[in-house]
């Protein structure tokens, strides 16, 4: 449902021009959908009978609105769903991540036009509330009527721009899996799996963009560790997984979509990002990870992209590398950008402790504590702060 469902609001937003009545006329057939086959079995083709059912729902809101009677023509003489080589989920995306959305409203926007999900699910999702989460989609969906935001894939030089837009919206809903406030070590699986679908989707839509190959390896590389991730409810860092528990054929998967980002012969932040979970992927132990190609690999990223956030990852390896006192100074430059941020925190208490200054990683790893809404990464710091790990 989640594949066709996308794809059906693509179709009827290019048809009718108006992704508002598309999304509501597809939840309706979905929720029809719902009724009638749990009752009658699922039909022979899905797809088709939720495509005439949204297109049903579209001609009865229409037909009730009576300022839609015009594109009743259009939507009447719309050629039919598939029926175009280019997927039509792509230029509904692009339109859900346009520039003149704030953030908050791209990913919200992406989440319920294409992935489809209800209000309660996007409020967890993004940690806010169902009234917020509705309130935001309708401004953007009145600020795309509004500006003419045009639902299209861009091309030449805007398309590198506007998709980067795109692949940072996918890796920060994988992030959202991560952030549930009051949630264990477990992922969301249900959200995590719709980022790697959709990353997939626009790889395998845009097959010349190495940097769409990139960010798909990248969450793939991480998907693989997910089960090493979460033992028994207790959160696990890379240092200490059990490698054997690492989905290996989403590793091997993971490789295959970077090798091919590289034959492309465009290298950006997401294959560099990707490149370094390749490095832990090569590693048998921490211990043997290859931490200067890590720490170079950070270099080349941190002159594409040098977000604090970057930064902060860099001195991680820096500190496997040079030490924890080169490392601590380096973090403590980054303190005014990122002092209300947990990890920043983390990082430097476990740098402290690694010195032997132990009253001050306390502090540290408290703070993180106090700034972390998410259990398990609670439990962790306090396991730290007793000396338990």
């Amino acid at each position: 449902m989640r594949e066709e469902s996308a794809r059906i609001v693509a179709a009827l937003t290019t048809s009718l021009g108006n992704l508002d009545l598309a999304e509501e006329a597809v939840a309706d057939a979905v929720e029809e959908a719902l009724r009638e086959w749990r009752r009658r079995g699922i039909p022979p083709n899905p797809g088709a009978w939720l495509t005439q059912a949204a297109r049903h729902n579209a001609l009865d809101r229409m037909r009730r609105q009576k300022r839609y009677r015009e594109k009743l023509v259009l939507l009447a003489e719309a050629p039919p769903v598939g029926a175009t080589e280019v997927d039509e989920r792509l230029p509904l995306l692009f339109g859900c991540c346009h520039p003149a959305l704030s953030p908050d409203a791209q990913l919200a926007l992406t989440l319920r036009a294409i992935v489809g999900l209800t209000a309660a699910q996007l409020a967890r999702a993004t940690l806010s509330t169902e009234t917020a989460v509705q309130q935001r989609i309708v401004r953007a969906k009145r600020r795309i009527a509004e500006t003419g935001i045009p639902l299209r894939i861009p091309e030449g030089a805007e398309r590198a721009e506007r998709l980067d837009l795109v692949l940072t919206v996918v890796s920060v809903m994988y992030s959202c899996a991560h952030l549930v406030a009051g949630g264990d070590a477990s992922a969301d699986r249900d959200l995590a799996d719709d980022a790697v679908w959709l990353a997939r989707v626009v790889a395998d839509a845009l097959p010349r963009e190495a940097e769409a190959h990139g960010l798909l390896a990248l969450l793939l590389f991480h998907r693989a560790r997910e089960g090493a991730r979460a033992v028994d409810g207790r959160l696990v860092l890379l240092a200490g997984q059990d490698r054997s528990l690492w989905d290996h054929r989403l590793v091997a998967d993971a490789r295959a979509s970077l090798e091919r980002a590289a034959r492309l012969r465009h290298p950006g932040r997401w294959q560099l990002h990707a490149a370094i979970a390749a490095c832990h992927a090569d590693a048998s132990t921490s211990a043997d990870t290859d931490w200067l190609q890590v720490l170079t690999l950070y270099d080349l990223l941190v002159a594409r992209d040098p977000s604090p956030i970057v930064r902060l990852n860099r001195d991680v390896a820096l500190s496997q590398v040079d030490g924890p006192a080169a490392a601590l100074a380096d973090l403590d430059a980054l303190g005014p950008s990122l002092h209300g941020y947990h990890l920043w925190h983390a990082v430097r208490g476990r740098l402290l402790r690694d010195l032997g200054r132990m009253a001050e990683a306390d502090a540290a790893d408290i703070r993180a504590r106090e700034l972390t809404a998410n259990e398990a990464e609670r439990r962790l710091l306090a396991a730290r702060i007793a000396g338990a790990v």
